[in-house]
C-alpha cells in the first residue's frame, strides 16, 4: 500500500505542477491582452462618460470653433479622469469655465424662453409681439 501511496502523491504533486504552469501562463496573456484595451479606449469617449446636464453640448461647441485647442484639453481631461484626480461629474457651466480659464471663450446659443398662457415662447417672439401691439394701439 504504501508504493501506491507513494504513487498517488507523486501524480498529485505532477498534476498540482501542470495546474499552476496553467495559471501562470493564463496571467500572462491576460496581461498582455489587457494594456491592448487600454490603447483602444478613446480619451472623447472617457471624458463624455463623466459629463453632466449640457457638458456634452459645451464639447460639441469648443470642437466645432478650436479644434485643435479641444483635442489637447479632452487628452488632459482624460488622463486626469483615468489617474483619479477627477471623480466628480462634469456639467456644462464646469466645463464651460475651464475652457474660458484656459483663454478658449466658447460661444453658446441662448435662449430665453418664457411662460405665457401655458406655453413657452421665445423672449424675441414676445417681445416681437409686445411692440405689435404698441405699433396698433
Amino acid at each position: 500500500m504504501s508504493e501506491d501511496d507513494s504513487e498517488l502523491q507523486r501524480l498529485q504533486a505532477k498534476r498540482l505542477a501542470e495546474m499552476q504552469k496553467n495559471i501562470s501562463s493564463r496571467e500572462t496573456a491576460e496581461d498582455t491582452v489587457e494594456p491592448t484595451k487600454e490603447k483602444i479606449v478613446n480619451p472623447r469617449d472617457v471624458l463624455i462618460k463623466q459629463l453632466g446636464f449640457r457638458g456634452l453640448e459645451v464639447l460639441t461647441n469648443a470642437e466645432s470653433q478650436f479644434p485643435n485647442e479641444t483635442k489637447t484639453v479632452i487628452d488632459k481631461l482624460h488622463e486626469l479622469i483615468t489617474n483619479g484626480e477627477i471623480t466628480d461629474i462634469l456639467d456644462g457651466g464646469k466645463l464651460l469655465g475651464l475652457f474660458r480659464s484656459i483663454g478658449l471663450s466658447v460661444r453658446m446659443d441662448t435662449k430665453i424662453n418664457i411662460q405665457q398662457d401655458g406655453k413657452f415662447v421665445s423672449l424675441t417672439d414676445k417681445l416681437s409681439n409686445a411692440s405689435d401691439e404698441d405699433d396698433d394701439a
